[in-house]
């Protein structure tokens, strides 16, 4: 009987290890240096913020004065934190319905194509590969422009109002104009796309069903047979649109920053840690409380939309 190193000497070890055909060896290749990359640029960085937010951390990423919480209490306490947070609350309650009605009319207009679908679907699509740096301004120095030029007061002046400073006018606020519809069109392709998805799940049965039954189409059909059908895919599109309101930064900052800084206004949580962190005093340990808290409540969010919609739970 032949030993199991009897096959040139080699030990069966390293087959084990690379598995039948090499395949463990093709999968570390293909996924290894993804893998290192998510471990250096993405949980190395978390595991250091959160490491930074427990000290007193001005100028360094070194720091040695344990502070503990102290931190996180300086953060809660802190008004402009505070205001921050109710930017993105204001935020999310502009984005998130508009977005979420934008990109379904849009799913529904195209679902409903009998040609040239794919030509429609990928014009919408379009923007979301446009970066937001590029698009904010876009909309600052071609559509949105100072008094006297741009877009939009363009148009305004061709029916004789008055034109406006839109980024710099705080009553009313036109601002958020400007951010909200840059945000819609950057964003309502992708979520079309899901909705897309959601739409061509749906049996026509339950449409022909429908028909016999005397539906009517329109809004009869989508209030009973299509929207409810769209469950799982609405609860999917809003928890994605909350937590990227979260994560709200290029617009804010490429849109109300100048050479004169940014203004105390429209000033949403992750444009505030950057000042505080990179600002004039560093305080990178401020700045990591803050960003922990951040994400802690991204999580909390996401725990309760998902307890509240019952997102994983068995259809009746």
């Amino acid at each position: 009987m032949p030993s199991p190193t009897s096959n040139g000497g080699a030990s069966p070890r390293p087959a084990r290890l690379l598995g039948p055909q090499r395949r463990n060896l093709w999968f570390w290749v293909f996924v290894g240096p993804f893998a290192i990359g998510l471990a250096l640029f993405t949980y190395v960085p978390l595991l250091w913020s959160l490491y930074l937010s427990f000290f007193n951390a001005h100028n360094t990423v070194n720091p040695t004065d344990f502070v503990g919480l102290g931190n996180y209490t300086a953060m809660l306490g802190d008004d402009d934190f505070l205001s921050s947070l109710g930017t993105f609350l204001l935020f999310t309650a502009f984005i998130v319905p508009a977005t979420y009605a934008l990109s379904l009319s849009l799913a529904l207009m195209v679902n409903r194509l009998r040609f040239a679908r794919a030509f429609f679907r990928s014009v919408f699509f379009l923007p979301t590969a446009c970066s937001y740096v590029v698009a904010s301004l876009i909309w600052k120095l071609s559509l949105f422009n100072g008094v006297r030029f741009g877009l939009a007061n363009t148009v305004l002046g061709w029916f004789g109002a008055d034109q406006t400073a839109w980024l710099s006018t705080t009553s009313p606020p036109w601002y958020w104009l400007v951010i909200v519809t840059v945000r819609l069109w950057l964003q309502a392709g992708f979520y079309m796309i899901l909705f897309l998805a959601g739409l061509q799940r749906i049996s026509p049965q339950l449409y022909e069903a429908a028909a016999m039954d005397g539906a009517r189409p329109g809004w009869q059909v989508f209030r009973h047979i299509t929207f409810p059908q769209l469950r799982a895919t609405s609860v999917a599109v809003v928890l994605l649109l909350v937590i990227n309101a979260f994560q709200a930064f290029d617009e804010f900052y490429n849109l109300l920053s100048d050479a004169r800084g940014y203004p105390p206004y429209a000033r949403p949580p992750l444009v505030y840690l950057y000042y505080t962190a990179l600002g004039r005093d560093q305080n990178l340990g401020l700045g990591s409380a803050g960003a922990v808290i951040l994400a802690l409540i991204i999580a909390l969010a996401t725990v309760v939309q998902a307890r509240w919609f019952g997102l994983g739970r068995k259809e009746d």
